[in-house]
């Protein structure tokens, strides 16, 4: 009588490309499949987001906006993870996938419109800063604060390029990718959608960005196994573990997934990003509370993804401080650029609160625009509504 014991099962381990120096962990394996340019503009990617988190941070301090969250630690996972993946794949997010957005195509203006909720955002100011929507440009689905939501999501939407493949067997193979943090994975919808894809043969990536809190409880709290990794074997499901600070084991370990996600009509793949959150959970949270100062300036200084990728730039003498410098001040330019516009434009008309509901205005909805209406009218001098393209004529 053998109990499966799990403290005497062996860890998973964790593929690595690039040691902490910037050169190959072993080497005498091949240089990565990627050219010097696609290097370049990852890094370049990486750099935009850590500037723009750093930038938007101070704003929301400054009362410009509401909320914002950064993504420091985990920019290689979002880049890296992007750049594996086609065009038409698609897209569910948690929240601190910006650097997939960058990735993809956003744009400063992009990224600004949305976070000041101004007429260039696709969601019109209704949903909160950081919450991205790219469909059109992106492939993306819009991001919802509820947690691991995008899940069950994404295996639905894995298993509707299944049928299309079925339907369509000369159109290009896709396959859903899905981001969520360690945190989200304690949800019961991840477990549901686990399950249905591996049902189902689903080509769906999951992956889960381990970053080591879910906001303040620490992995050491939140479960006893062997990480999330570990869960997804229980359901029959092809597992990594990657370092997520490096940018070149999250490139490899994606296109491996995505290929053995559509291997034999599709099956779904879980990858878990190992990283840390260097910065606050949130801009109202103080991680100080619950961690000491000294660990995060180990992990911000021994694990960073943008510095272990600088080292290997300039071991290829494709980087150096100079580069560095004007890089920085260009992309910081630009982005403040772009800031102070967003924060000049008009706000969305005053209708879209009630469109993009149903296809027409309910009778029930139509009663209430024309009320608010009405009362706006009555007391104008309550109501800012200068700052909404058309005035008081949008609604």
């Amino acid at each position: 009588m053998d109990f499966l014991e799990p403290l005497t099962l062996p860890r998973i381990p964790t593929y690595r490309v690039m040691s902490d120096d910037g050169s190959l962990e072993d080497p005498n394996r091949a240089e990565p499949d990627v050219t010097n340019e696609q290097v370049l503009t990852w890094y370049k990617n990486m750099l935009t987001v850590n500037i723009l988190d750093s930038i938007m941070f101070e704003a929301q301090r400054q009362g410009r906006l509401s909320f914002y969250m950064v993504s420091a630690g985990e920019e290689g996972i979002t880049v890296g993870s992007a750049a594996a993946l086609e065009r038409d794949d698609i897209i569910t997010c948690q929240y601190r996938e910006t650097g997939v957005y960058q990735q993809r195509g956003f744009t400063l203006k992009d990224f600004m419109s949305q976070l000041f909720s101004n007429r260039h955002d696709p969601g019109k100011g209704r949903n909160m800063p950081v919450h991205y929507s790219g469909r059109e440009k992106v492939g993306a689905h819009a991001v919802a604060s509820t947690l691991g939501t995008q899940i069950p999501h994404a295996t639905g939407v894995g298993y509707a390029l299944k049928m299309h493949a079925k339907e369509n067997p000369t159109d290009p193979p896709r396959v859903a990718a899905c981001y969520f943090g360690e945190g989200a994975a304690s949800e019961g919808d991840f477990h549901g959608a686990l399950n249905v894809a591996a049902t189902r043969d689903c080509p769906v990536i999951f992956m889960c960005r381990n970053n080591g809190f879910a906001i303040s409880t620490p992995t050491t709290e939140q479960y006893r196994g062997d990480g999330i990794a570990s869960r997804s074997i229980g359901y029959g499901i092809d597992s990594l573990r990657v370092d997520g600070t490096d940018i070149f084991a999250v490139y490899e370990a994606t296109r491996e997934a995505r290929r053995r996600a559509l291997e034999g009509g599709g099956r779904p793949i879980l990858l878990e990003f190992m990283s840390y959150r260097v910065q606050h959970h949130s801009t109202s949270d103080d991680s100080f509370a619950y961690r000491t100062r000294s660990e995060v300036e180990n992990w911000k200084t021994r694990y960073n993804p943008i510095t272990r990728l600088r080292k290997w730039l300039e071991k290829k003498n494709l980087w150096d401080e100079i580069m560095e410098k004007n890089t920085r001040n260009e992309i910081r330019r630009a982005m403040l650029q772009e800031l102070t516009a967003a924060e000049k434009e008009k706000k969305a008309p005053l209708k879209s609160i009630f469109t993009d509901v149903y296809a027409e205005l309910t009778e029930e909805a139509e009663s209430q625009r024309q009320e608010l209406r009405r009362i706006m009218l009555k007391y104008p001098e309550e109501y800012d509504t200068d700052n909404y393209e058309g005035g008081i004529k949008g609604l």
